[in-house]
């Protein structure tokens, strides 16, 4: 294993250079101090292997039943909140990436797969708020299913009820609530509107 990291360390630093490779390991060691800090806090509550958060990324859970399982060189880059309450488990697997500023709301049951990629500005939410007052509940509950190897691209909402399977891809700036296949590309129609304009003149 260490030979491994060595190795590795060495390629990075030819390619890189020296300095470059050295910041950047060393934001990598700050970044797994900073997932440890809140494994250590929500130790009831948070299940892991070695995994990377980025500054003010952040975890919240709000709740004693609730449940994170967190898998192995998961890497979470800057300002991305993770809020998790009530009986709900939130897994998110292998070799995960998220990028810069996403959420993930979880409040019944998300899972997302091992090396899927996430791009910035991504929102995850498995519930609704029950604004028309149905039953006695604050909030509608469902599940989001993240498949393995999906890209999410950026700026899109991935609204309760939906599973993507492995090796989807969801275009960038998409809503998606439902189903979407495996080796498959999702996006929202769009349509393109350009309407020529010229100032008008002024009769004397």
């Amino acid at each position: 294993m260490l030979t491994k990291i060595l190795k590795v360390l060495k390629s990075e630093s030819k390619q890189r250079g020296l300095y470059y490779s050295f910041i950047m390991n060393l934001s990598q060691v700050v970044g797994m101090m900073r997932a440890l800090f809140y494994k250590i806090i929500y130790f009831k509550n948070i299940k892991s292997s070695v995994f990377v958060m980025q500054s003010k990324s952040r975890i919240e859970v709000f709740n004693k039943k609730s449940k994170i399982n967190i898998g192995k060189f998961v890497f979470i880059r800057k300002n991305t909140a993770i809020r998790i309450d009530d009986d709900s488990t939130l897994h998110i697997g292998d070799h995960v990436f998220m990028n810069d500023n996403c959420n993930i709301n979880c409040a019944n049951k998300i899972s997302i797969g091992s090396y899927t990629k996430i791009a910035p500005n991504v929102s995850i939410n498995d519930h609704d708020h029950n604004y028309k007052g149905i039953g006695d509940e604050n909030l509608i509950k469902g599940e989001v299913i993240i498949g393995k190897n999906v890209w999410i691209g950026s700026n899109s909402v991935i609204l309760r009820g939906t599973i993507i399977e492995d090796n989807a891809v969801v275009a960038a700036g998409s809503i998606v609530k439902g189903y979407v296949a495996k080796d498959s590309v999702f996006l929202n129609k769009r349509k393109n509107i350009t309407k020529l304009y010229k100032e008008e003149k002024i009769s004397s």
